[in-house]
């Protein structure tokens, strides 16, 4: 074909899907499967989400509010800050992309994590900048490393904290040091799709920078534990200015009426988040420890996922077994995935099957 593609496309390829439920029941003549590999809310949604979305549904007809006024008004009463610091977008990823279509010129740079959210590389490539990425240190950001790597070029670092697919955190002075030390002209990425699993001490409230630090872009979501992921709501916290340019290059409309409705009455629904947050500590406590008897590590988490390794063969019995899981490999280790935190049901079944796969070994 004649027709050529830009030329920073070259090399990029799109983000890769697991094989679906259907596909899976067809391959190993199975009729359940339990779906562990995109670190979605085991728990559903809202009750409350499910009523606003029949209310809304009557005005299909009409284009939604493209301001996204009533989810701007509900997070800046819950956040207790002014409403010109939000901007909602099609899941959190929409904003990375208007991050890097307002700020990303040829040739600039972007400083990342080598192990965390593929999305943030793709698109600074897509601008026709460079991603750096620097290794992680037992699954973690380095910071040092990135404060170092950045330089004149630099327009943006990106933290993802709890970090995917590791699921761990930074340290808190670490992080603020990190932060008083960027300088003032690079924005500061902080992806925090997770925050609301995040239970530990030394997990930093990045909330209470935002007037001291004016290049903080707080980026967070409702495709986790509100349980919206199939509607794309995410938003972004800012300072005004950086909204009003992201304004520029957001699309009309980005945000469907349906999503806006489910977005207000999840917030409403604190209870629900508490409830879920509190069941994922739990498991995740329990699961983690389980796995390690059987060998299998992970990383310390702060999220609603584990990224767990081992050098005994897993996934294809998981697999086998209906229990999806994201295949991740980690040098050193026979086999690495992240799973998604599920019920303690869930647990159970993936223990008892881990536990039969090793006798089998065994014997």
């Amino acid at each position: 074909m004649n027709i050529k593609a830009r030329a920073e496309l070259e090399g990029i390829t799109p983000y890769a899907l697991g094989q679906t439920i259907e596909e899976i029941k067809e391959q190993y003549g199975i009729t359940t499967v339990r779906k562990l590999s995109d670190n979605e809310n085991v728990y559903g949604t809202s009750s409350k989400v499910r009523e606003a979305i029949m209310q809304a549904s009557a005005n299909l007809s009409f284009y939604p509010d493209g301001m996204t006024t009533g989810i701007v008004e509900k997070l800046s009463s819950h956040y207790q800050l002014d409403q010109k610091h939000f901007l909602v977008s099609n899941g959190s990823e929409e904003i990375i992309r208007l991050l890097t279509r307002a700020y990303i010129d040829k040739n600039d740079e972007a400083v990342m994590a080598e192990v965390t959210f593929p999305r943030y590389k793709t698109n600074v490539l897509i601008e026709g900048g460079r991603a750096v990425t620097v290794p992680m240190v037992d699954g973690r950001h380095d910071l040092k490393k990135m404060q170092e790597a950045i330089n004149e070029k630099t327009k943006m670092v990106f933290v993802c904290n709890p970090n995917n697919p590791t699921g761990t955190i930074v340290a808190k002075q670490e992080l603020l040091s990190f932060i008083a030390n960027v300088p003032p002209n690079v924005l500061i990425i902080m992806d925090e799709a997770y925050f609301e699993y995040a239970d530990s001490e030394e997990y930093l409230d990045t909330m209470s920078l935002l007037d001291q630090y004016q290049n903080i872009v707080i980026l967070r979501t409702f495709s986790k534990i509100y349980g919206l992921a199939s509607l794309r709501v995410g938003y972004g916290i800012m300072h005004e200015e950086i909204a009003r340019e992201l304004h520029k290059v957001r699309d009309v409309f980005n945000v469907n009426q349906l999503a806006q409705a489910a977005a207000v009455a999840a917030l409403k629904d604190q209870a629900f988040v508490q409830d879920c947050s509190a069941k994922n500590s739990a498991e995740r406590d329990f699961l983690s420890a389980k796995l390690k008897e059987l060998e299998i590590d992970s990383f310390p988490s702060q999220s609603n996922f584990l990224f767990a390794f081992s050098n005994r063969p897993v996934i294809q019995k998981l697999t086998e077994n209906g229990v999806l899981v994201r295949e991740m490999p980690l040098p050193g280790y026979k086999e690495a995935f992240r799973i998604t935190l599920g019920t303690h049901e869930d647990h159970e079944f993936i223990l008892q099957i881990v536990s039969q796969l090793f006798h089998e070994r065994a014997v």
